[in-house]
């Protein structure tokens, strides 16, 4: 794992430059009505792909901008959710419409997965130079401090997160239905639009809970380890852990644990009634 840590970190970095470089110096394009990808998510995705296949050229890679096929060693057919060998999961900008806009709350996520468990991850964020790490069983720091979630122990005294899929514009009504329920419920909710930086958030303290619908993931799967890493808790509306990485995001709730069983009261059974479309950032 020294290794993985190694280039975990040399990755952040170099993704991380890329975002700082282009900041503010590109246009973008519509993968989706409201999906957007600049040069900057290209020229980072293969920045950090090469920098981790120069330690690993074995290991093979799902990234948010393009797959790459299984390396030497690794079985044809190889996706994140069949239990495989080492994968690295991959959003090289996540936040693309903050980024687009000129917006700073956008951040490179890595996670290193491995008999289909995240082993190590990280979220990188370069307008505030924070690095978010977590290794399994090791616990999660920024820039090197170790880190933990919040102590709120009620839904009345916590600041919440909240994100919306691609679909928002079809489904207003239905994502909008469990803000209304939250914001009279909690201090606060908040949108800040990047799903790896709720999760380092979170699991920092900075917030308490997040919740979203149709996540991809290399969203949530670096994001997930620090948060579980710094004694959170993550589940789906049903209060079920994810059981493959293809399964992350598709119903997300993250909290510091002490406000879970409130916020699965209101999300509870929430996926039954409607499945929204995959977000892919």
């Amino acid at each position: 794992m020294r290794e993985i840590r190694t280039t975990l970190r040399e990755a952040l970095l170099a993704g991380g430059a890329v975002l700082r470089e282009c900041f503010g110096r590109v246009t973008y394009r519509l993968k989706g009505r409201a999906n957007l990808v600049t040069a900057a998510d290209l020229r980072s995705q293969k920045k950090v792909i090469s920098v981790i296949l120069k330690s690993f050229p074995g290991h093979a890679i799902l990234a948010e901008e393009s797959a790459r096929p299984p390396g030497r060693g690794q079985r044809a057919g190889h996706t994140a959710a069949d239990g495989g060998g080492p994968l690295w999961v991959i959003d090289p900008l996540d936040g693309t419409t903050n980024y687009a806009h000129t917006f700073p709350a956008a951040a490179v996520s890595i996670a290193f997965v491995d008999g289909g468990r995240v082993l190590a991850g990280g979220v990188m964020d370069p307008f505030r130079g924070e690095m978010f790490t977590a290794e399994r069983g090791r616990g999660s720091s920024l820039n090197g401090r170790r880190i933990r979630v919040s102590s709120a122990d009620a839904l009345s005294r916590a600041l919440l997160v909240t994100g919306f899929p691609y679909d928002r514009a079809e489904k207003a009504g239905f994502y909008c239905s469990f803000i209304e329920k939250f914001i009279k419920l909690s201090h606060d909710v908040r949108r800040m639009g990047s799903a790896s930086l709720d999760l380092a958030w979170l699991a920092c303290g900075r917030t308490d809970g997040y919740w979203e619908f149709g996540l991809k993931p290399w969203d949530v799967a670096a994001g997930s380890l620090l948060v579980e890493e710094a004694g959170g808790l993550i589940t789906d509306f049903s209060g079920r852990p994810w059981k493959a990485v293809a399964d992350y995001g598709r119903q997300l709730l993250a909290t510091n644990r002490k406000i879970h069983a409130e916020m699965l009261s209101v999300l509870g059974g929430a996926g039954r009634k409607r499945r929204p479309r995959a977000r892919g950032a």
